[in-house]
């Protein structure tokens, strides 16, 4: 094998860990998302849990995370707008990347 397929290999070795952690991230973000909304509509323990694993679910529905802020959105109401919901989406993603290297 030469140095040019090591390098390849490494490239894309190191591509499909950088889209594995991403995703972790956003998986991350969108969990913690639904703990924060989920305190905004009054749950608690077990229901606030499950009501971030449908968020972290609602990310499947199509590309991009629109679709978690439309069923957030959706949920709270007059609560937040999809402005704050965004804004929390972007500090949360910060909070679960760092969450993610402490691991």
């Amino acid at each position: 094998m030469s140095s040019f397929d090591d390098r390849e290999n490494a490239f894309e070795n190191k591509f499909a860990h950088d889209q594995e952690m991403q995703f972790r991230a956003d998986a991350r973000r969108n969990k913690l998302l639904g703990l924060w909304a989920a305190e905004l509509l009054g749950k608690t323990g077990e229901d606030a849990d499950a009501y971030a694993r449908e968020v972290v679910k609602s990310d499947f529905e199509e590309a991009g995370h629109e679709d978690v802020v439309r069923k957030v959105s959706g949920d709270l109401g007059d609560k937040a707008t999809t402005d704050e919901i965004r804004s929390k989406m972007d500090q949360l993603l910060k909070v679960a990347k760092a969450q993610l290297l402490d691991e």
